[in-house]
């Protein structure tokens, strides 16, 4: 699916975009093509908070993401081709020069890529680079094979770096996971000061340039152009009706289709192309519209397809036993969904047992990353009897979801234990209560002591609902009306009128 959607799509969407920018709108040939060129891209940087926003299932959210990723230096090229074939060329060649043209690019970007990438990874696993300095190291290699594929071909930089970032994904580096976090805080950073610099120079008066053609073409290309490339070059595959519908309503355009906009009308318009003029305010008005219809759509569109993941609290719990999978149980009769994860098949069995969905293998492996879907995950509860290994998946699991999201189980506060309790930096949120271990749950477990749920009302608040408990019995988390979960001990304010439910564990023959 990911193929057609950079192939069939791509020149469904240019050819579609070009002959109505030229017969509509009256551009010029060569601006009509690189128009059609720009609304082939799909910005990921605008894609990926949106992902997040509506919280899609796995399978639209990878395409959206991927179809983001690749076509952005697709788009960029085409663009940059369009014009040096027509400006150097006079128009004469256009097909054989812009085929060359990509043949090239793609070459002088894969030996740089795939050549920097390779180094990277030989010398991150021979340990020849710091820990401190392999950001920086990172850094410098896309600046550096950016402007290299860039001043043998123009624009294929971008081309570059995407391979680049291919080749390490793919080299199983350890540091790969902090590494797309410093990516993620530098991402946000520069892209909010280029939006800031392209935009600087862009008065209201230029969407007054625009006639009545130029806002068809512009609901052409939302409305028409898209769900018809989509259509087509999905034909005969897997894909669901819903699906479809969802790929052919999406797609945001952003920071790369504003900047080649920005660059190259300005430069056909020196050139005397008619048309030129409108180049930016078209795809200035396409960003405009594109972000707010399609931000403010996705989530709606997704729950009414059923591609959203679940809207209440997904928890992943990580070890099975036999009291950990009672909590699963009852959290899971609450209505959340709930992922039991553990590296033993048989201490899964009870989990299965009660229809809870269940994980074999190691949490913290990169084949569990890959095939686990943890796009509907918001908390994590680390319960195995090992205490490090739980600081140590609440370390790897906080910057994810939150380290206000991540719990632990409290540490054995005497003995030779309590000597080796780590920072709490480092530690998730403990789960329950420090005296609340293991040892202690799986004690309970065996006396018969069971997770209940109670449920509130106006009448019946929090503390009614406690008081009917024994007085040994310890809460674990409330519920409120809108589908959230907090685990005790809580540091959110919490109204006791918007709970809807606690849940308590409690010894045998308690109501």
């Amino acid at each position: 699916m990911i193929f057609r959607l950079v192939t069939l799509n791509v020149a469904l969407t240019f050819a579609l975009g070009t002959f109505a920018a030229h017969y509509l709108a009256e551009l010029s040939w060569p601006v009509a093509m690189m128009f059609g060129a720009i609304i082939v891209v799909t910005g990921p940087t605008v894609i990926m908070p949106l992902l997040k926003q509506a919280s899609l299932k796995q399978r639209p959210a990878a395409l959206l993401r991927w179809e983001g990723i690749v076509n952005d230096p697709v788009g960029a090229l085409l663009v940059v081709l369009i014009y040096g074939a027509y400006t150097h060329a006079g128009g004469d060649s256009l097909v054989a020069e812009i085929i060359t043209g990509l043949g090239i690019s793609l070459i002088v970007s894969l030996v740089p890529g795939i050549g920097a990438g390779l180094l990277i990874a030989q010398a991150f696993r021979s340990g020849q680079v710091p820990e401190y300095l392999k950001y920086p190291l990172i850094l410098i290699a896309v600046l550096g094979v950016y402007s290299i594929a860039n001043r043998v071909q123009g624009e294929a930089g971008l081309l570059a770096t995407t391979i680049l970032g291919i080749t390490l994904a793919n080299q199983h580096i350890s540091a790969l996971h902090e590494m797309k976090r410093f990516k993620e805080y530098v991402t946000v950073l520069l892209v909010s000061v280029a939006f800031i610099v392209l935009t600087a120079d862009i008065q209201p008066e230029i969407l007054q340039r625009l006639d009545w053609r130029s806002w068809l073409l512009l609901a052409l290309v939302i409305a028409v152009f898209r769900p018809i490339a989509i259509y087509l070059s999905t034909l005969k595959s897997d894909i669901t009706r819903q699906e479809r519908i969802l790929l052919g309503w999406i797609a945001p355009r952003g920071i790369v289709a504003a900047a080649v906009a920005g660059l190259f009308g300005a430069e056909l318009t020196r050139q005397g192309y008619a048309g030129a003029e409108l180049l930016l305010p078209l795809v200035f008005a396409l960003i405009v519209l594109t972000v707010g219809l399609h931000g403010l759509s996705i989530g709606w569109l997704a729950r009414r397809l059923d591609l959203a993941a679940p809207p209440r609290d997904g928890i992943l719990l990580v070890g099975a036993a036999p009291w950990s999978i009672n909590l699963a149980a009852e959290l899971h009769k609450n209505e959340f969904p709930v992922v039991v994860v553990d590296s033993r098949s048989h201490s899964l069995q009870p989990a299965r047992m009660e229809h809870i969905q269940t994980h074999y293998g190691e949490v913290l492996s990169e084949r569990t990353e890959e095939v686990l879907e943890l796009s509907h995950i918001t908390k994590l509860l680390a319960t195995t009897p090992n205490e490090a290994y739980n600081t140590l998946v609440c370390s790897r699991f906080g910057p994810e979801l939150g380290h206000h999201n991540v719990f632990e189980l409290g540490w054995p506060q005497s003995g030779e234990s309590a000597s080796k309790i780590p920072s709490k930096s480092l530690r998730g949120r403990t789960l329950f209560d420090e005296d609340l271990t293991y040892q202690t749950l799986t004690e309970r477990q065996s006396a018969g002591w069971r997770f209940e749920t109670s449920r509130l009302s106006q009448q019946i608040g929090m503390e009614d609902a406690l008081t009917k408990k024994p007085p040994e019995a310890e809460l674990v988390a409330a519920i409120d009306d809108k589908g959230s979960i907090f685990f005790h001990p809580w540091n959110d304010k919490i109204s006791n009128d918007a709970l809807a439910a606690v849940i308590t564990c409690a010894p045998p023959g308690s109501a």
